[in-house]
């Protein structure tokens, strides 16, 4: 049998592309494939045979002293012990290809040539944008910022793009121009797995040869049928409370429509979200976290969604997970969100930022029949269920594994 080894920073799922890492590893395992793993140490990790090969956790911002946070920000760049450790692992299991996740400041770059070394094809799957921007999401203080694309990677610092944080902007910036230097990426990696069309040519648009980025969507968890309920519900946000995001956007439309809307999650931007419904007297609900069952159970009686985005989405899970559950989507027209409305006909788009014209859409959905929710509803859900099951989802990604092993 193959066997597959999976990176990641985090062996536990703390995020989205946490949980893809894991549930990657679940599928082929089932698929018949043998499983390796490597990542840091952390107390909330889930059980692996591989973690006497784990790094020590790896986290500058919280080291205590000048000396321990001068090693960590080095090790954030370069990870020397992720480099041996790694190396001992495939001496002992061999892999037959590797897949990266999020290894970014934490196992770091630096474990590409050794995964090269010993001939192991590396895939690495694009959860972001970091392979052409240090700061990920091509945003700053300002909006959407592609200036590193001309202007050098010094940017990131120049305009404080990590968390306005000069400090933490440097090091970013230094991690981007010492593994620039080295290649780590652009030698090292044999394919990049871009979730969404825009990904994939977004990465083409800052010099990334088009045969070296595979198109490859993610797969969605079966939804429970049980949860689809009628429409009787608001028009509703499920998902982080940030800035990024376009809530103040929609408070804003939500007050000049006067359509009630619920938004679900927690985030930094909670309480200026707050304040500003308070200030419009907006008909905005913040429900707060919702987990499991009672998520679904919100999101399966909405009467639409709603994704306000201002940066450059990948393709939102919110938006499968919303189709899956046969809701409508109203989406703004930026990253990847056009192209999960314009293939499925699940929803419509309005210009990012529009405050009126996304007032507009809320109005529109708010007045349209239950029928008509329902027909959109469905040809989403059948589209979801069709392209981004896990079955297929397998089947592509073991196409791209059989190529690189050629």
């Amino acid at each position: 049998m193959p066997n597959l080894l999976s990176l990641n920073s985090y062996h536990y799922p703390r995020g989205g592309s946490d949980v893809v890492y894991l549930e990657h590893a679940g599928m082929f395992e089932a698929a018949g494939w043998n499983n390796t793993f490597f990542s840091m140490k952390h107390p909330r990790n889930l059980p692996c045979k591989d973690e006497r090969h784990f790094t020590e956790t790896v986290d500058w911002e919280f080291a205590s002293g000048a000396l321990d946070k001068a090693r960590s920000a080095l090790a954030s760049v370069y990870n020397r012990e992720a480099r041996s450790k790694l190396r001992a692992l495939i001496a002992e299991r061999k892999p037959d290809i590797a897949h990266a996740h999020c290894i970014y400041h934490h196992l770091t770059p630096a474990v590409f040539p050794v995964l090269a070394e010993a001939g192991v094809p590396i895939v690495l799957t694009a959860h972001d944008l970091k392979l052409a921007c240090p700061a990920y999401k091509m945003m700053n203080a300002d909006g959407i910022c592609e200036r590193c694309r001309t202007g050098g990677r010094w940017n990131v610092v120049t305009n404080r793009c990590i968390k306005n944080s000069l400090a933490a902007s440097a090091v970013v910036g230094v991690e981007a121009y010492v593994h620039a230097l080295l290649g780590s990426y652009r030698k090292h990696l044999t394919r990049v797995v871009a979730p969404s069309r825009f990904y994939r040519d977004k990465l083409i648009e800052w010099g990334w040869e088009a045969e070296r980025i595979a198109y490859i969507p993610n797969f969605v968890p079966p939804a429970d049928d049980r949860f689809t309920g009628g429409y009787e519900g608001n028009i509703l946000y499920f998902g982080r409370l940030s800035e990024e995001k376009g809530l103040a956007t929609l408070v804003r439309a939500a007050a000049a429509s006067g359509v009630p809307v619920d938004l679900v999650g927690t985030g930094p931007q909670r309480e200026e979200l707050e304040v500003l419904i308070a200030e419009l007297n907006a008909p905005v609900r913040l429900l707060g976290r919702l987990d499991g069952d009672a998520l679904w159970t919100c999101v399966g009686q909405a009467r639409a969604v709603v994704l306000p985005s201002e940066w450059y989405e990948n393709a939102p899970m919110s938006a499968l997970e919303a189709m899956q559950l046969a809701r409508p989507v109203i989406g703004a027209d930026i990253g990847g969100i056009p192209e999960l409305l314009n293939e499925s006909g699940a929803g419509t788009s309005f210009p990012s930022g529009d405050v009126a014209a996304l007032a507009g859409e809320l109005a529109r959905f708010q007045t349209m029949s239950a029928s008509d929710l329902s027909a959109l509803g469905q040809v989403g859900s059948q589209h979801v269920r069709r392209e981004f099951s896990r079955e297929r989802y397998v089947e592509r990604m073991q196409a791209l594994y059989s190529d690189c092993m050629a």
